[in-house]
């Protein structure tokens, strides 16, 4: 069986995918799905945590055994069908660690598989991803999110507005040659002033 599950980002506006994942794939193979769905960078650390009804974690899976011991259960240990044993489980999703993206899963069809088709795959997109993570402080993660674009804007803008740059450049350029003439100025009033000393 296919399981269809609901990704949402945590953030002011709604931004989601949904990823369809085998029941005997694993929570490592959502994880990648997640990656793809969303464009996340790097192989950051990152973690499951399977919730109840209220919220409360029920369990905290991550992607590698931080454990004292070597012995905990990992993402590749848990099969997607235990995670998501009744249409309506949620988990949440951390990726990274300063970077914090976190994601809201719930599973909300299970459907037969079809065959081809390589899982997981996201089936459908809603909304634009971010450029950087949003903050955990809901208002201040979506006006950040909001402005990522006309950041980009401006930057364009700047270039335009400075054109060439060699412009700027060059200012530096005459500041710090101008900087050259005053030290070797002032070497030449120090030897005066040494021969001032000798008379």
């Amino acid at each position: 069986m296919v399981y269809k599950i609901r990704v949402i980002l945590d953030a002011k506006e709604d931004i989601f995918r949904d990823i369809e994942v085998k029941g005997k794939q694993t929570l490592w193979n959502l994880h990648l799905g997640i990656k793809s769905a969303f464009s996340l960078q790097g192989d950051e650390l990152s973690t499951f945590n399977l919730l109840e009804d209220d919220g409360t974690i029920v369990k905290s899976v991550p992607l590698e055994d931080m454990s004292d011991d070597g012995d905990g259960e990992i993402m590749s240990d848990v099969y997607i069908d235990e995670a998501f044993e009744n249409v309506g489980d949620k988990a949440q999703f951390q990726y990274g660690l300063l970077d914090l993206w976190e994601f809201f899963c719930e599973l909300v069809e299970v459907i037969e598989e079809t065959k081809g088709v390589n899982y997981p795959i996201t089936v459908y997109r809603f909304g634009n991803v971010p450029l950087k993570a949003p903050s955990k402080n809901g208002s201040a993660g979506g006006s950040k999110k909001k402005s990522a674009m006309p950041l980009a804007d401006d930057e364009f803008g700047f270039d335009d507005d400075f054109g060439a740059g060699g412009n700027f450049s060059d200012e530096d350029d005459d500041s710090f040659d101008d900087e050259e003439e005053e030290d070797y100025n002032d070497d030449v009033f120090d030897e005066e002033d040494d021969n001032d000393d000798e008379r």
